[in-house]
């Protein structure tokens, strides 16, 4: 995995969090592992500060635990977790699409299209970065469109817990995805909040089975236990 040039970026804290995040959903910090400030700071080229403030960020998503003397440590994941964030993002993303189905413009409309077709090309490329990007950008449109300024930054926030960066890599999800979006798109162009909001609710909420059994192959993501 390459290490992106982080010393000409701003928001370090930000970009360093999504780094680590994206190295605990693909398995390259495991559970239990020690990620070391001065070590990980060396690594991306920039100074212990944004990279300390990163990882406290991550501790209060529940993702790292601070311990003395020993640094931060990655904690387990399980099903249970994916599952508990999937259903928030579909219930809260539906009602985002609802309400975008009142609200967008036809502007909005023709940008959102946009970046839908250039999903589907990064797909057919195989270009996982751009595809990801993509995705945010679809997703955040119809978000705005919404013009419902609250619910959408819990969206935001509820989304960082998402591994978005392992869609792409999970077989078949690509083709699901865009056909989930076209069913999207065409229900804000009916503005038919109902059917808007079923079809973001259904497409947020059939992406946990498929992502589970890929963490669970990958060794990021554990089986919950269901007694006690």
């Amino acid at each position: 995995m390459e290490t992106p040039d982080f010393a000409t970026r701003p928001q370090l804290a930000k970009d360093v969090a999504r780094f680590v995040r994206t190295r605990i959903f693909n398995g390259t910090y495991p559970a239990g592992q020690y990620i070391r400030l001065d070590q990980l700071a060396a690594e991306l080229g920039i100074s212990v500060t944004p990279v300390r403030e990163a990882l406290f960020e991550l501790r209060g998503e529940g993702l790292l635990d601070q311990q003395p003397r020993r640094g931060f440590a990655v904690l387990p994941f399980t099903d249970r977790d994916i599952t508990d964030v999937s259903n928030l993002q579909a219930y809260v993303g539906g009602e985002l699409a609802a309400r975008a189905a009142l609200n967008i413009t036809e502007q909005q409309l023709q940008d959102l299209s946009a970046i839908h077709h250039q999903l589907v090309a990064a797909y057919a490329a195989d270009d996982a970065d751009r595809a990801v990007r993509l995705n945010h950008e679809f997703h955040r449109a119809i978000n705005v469109a919404a013009d419902s300024p609250k619910l959408a930054q819990l969206m935001s926030q509820i989304t960082r817990y998402a591994p978005e960066s392992v869609f792409p890599t999970i077989e078949g999800w690509p083709a699901v995805s865009v056909a989930d979006h076209e069913h999207i798109v065409a229900a804000l162009q009916a503005r038919d909040a109902e059917r808007a909001r079923a079809a973001m609710s259904q497409h947020l909420a059939a992406g946990a089975t498929p992502l589970i059994e890929h963490l669970i192959k990958q060794g990021v993501v554990r089986r919950a236990d269901r007694h006690g």
